[in-house]
């Protein structure tokens, strides 16, 4: 009878830690956050829609058909982003137990789930564009950049993969070789995305570096590892301002280094926290996709999440002005 009363409790605390671990999860989205990044959104959308309905060629002869949605661009773009900051594993799980019931009062008419995932794709482009104008940060001088494999199926699925057929690519990494895509990332030393890029897995880590449009904000230094050696990308990017940062090769003699750049090297580690926390707490990656469009949507929701995580990987720099005279 006792071995009875002891498991029985045991399971109730295991209950109970239960209950108060979803609480915590879901206690990590709070309604000032929601109404704050919604206000965002919402502004950008308006001045989005703006900006369509006056540049965009308008056809008299063609009626219109479709009537407007119950919901509006902000709330759907709001909804994917709270989801990959919200600990939740299953995206129909968490709009149908998270939104449709908790998060009612904020969202008034809420469609069924499966129009909810026609609506993604519609934000495809308002989203990538909010990231680019709107979360992203600022040089300051000293940013690192890496890439990161996003893997669509297991290798061995690989000759039964139908929905990134003739899209994704096979590539190599430092884990071996994968089937995917590549995730190109640049940040600054406090955490913060300065520019993001998506390829195929086939794509040589270098190339992204060769367009302007890439690095157009970035100057003064930029850290990336071995991959990144170029004779040829180093003196292109040293005209436009910025000095490429990697560690040398054992035939690379007579190299010389400076001892703040050695320093800088070994910080390298936060771009690897960054890719670390988009594909563990933002869910990055995940083999579950149905469509292209809806994983550029989860790729896009999760790099938003990201930039608006309230703390961030950081590295203390203290700059000191040298008054000293220098000779060249």
């Amino acid at each position: 009878m006792s071995k009875n009363l002891v498991i029985s409790e045991n399971c109730c605390n295991f209950n109970v830690l239960k209950i108060k671990t979803l609480q915590t999860i879901i206690a990590m989205i709070t309604e000032d956050k929601v109404t704050e990044i919604f206000c965002i959104a919402d502004d950008f959308c308006k001045f989005f829609d703006a900006m369509i309905v006056k540049y965009t060629l308008k056809n008299s002869k063609k009626r219109k058909y479709n009537r407007a949605g119950t919901m509006s661009k902000a709330e759907i773009m709001l909804i994917i982003i709270l989801f990959h900051d919200s600990g939740y594993r299953c995206m129909k799980h968490f709009y149908l137990e998270k939104v449709c019931k908790h998060l009612r009062h904020l969202f008034p008419q809420v469609v069924s789930y499966n129009r909810f995932v026609e609506l993604q794709k519609d934000i495809a482009i308002p989203l990538a564009l909010f990231i680019k104008k709107v979360l992203l940060g600022k040089c300051t001088g000293i940013s690192f950049v890496d890439s990161t494999p996003l893997r669509v199926c297991r290798n061995q699925r690989i000759h039964m993969h139908k929905t990134f057929k003739g899209i994704a690519m096979r590539g190599k990494c430092s884990m071996g070789w994968f089937f995917g895509f590549k995730l190109h990332l640049i940040c600054n030393e406090k955490g913060e995305l300065l520019n993001f890029m998506i390829t195929p897995a086939d794509v040589d880590d270098r190339k992204p570096l060769e367009y302007k449009a890439f690095i157009e904000y970035i100057f003064g230094k930029l850290v990336g590892d071995k991959g990144y050696i170029s004779r040829n990308l180093f003196e292109r990017l040293f005209v436009d301002g910025i000095q490429l940062i990697t560690k040398l090769k054992n035939n690379m003699k007579g190299a010389i280094m400076k001892v703040s750049d050695k320093l800088l090297l070994r910080k390298r580690a936060i771009i690897e926290t960054i890719n670390d926390e988009l594909k563990n707490i933002a869910q990055v990656e995940h083999s579950r996709h149905r469509s292209f469009d809806n994983f550029i949507v989860n790729t896009l929701g999760a790099l938003a999440a990201y930039c608006l995580f309230p703390k961030k990987p950081t590295i203390n720099v203290e700059r000191t002005v040298d008054r000293q005279l220098t000779l060249f």
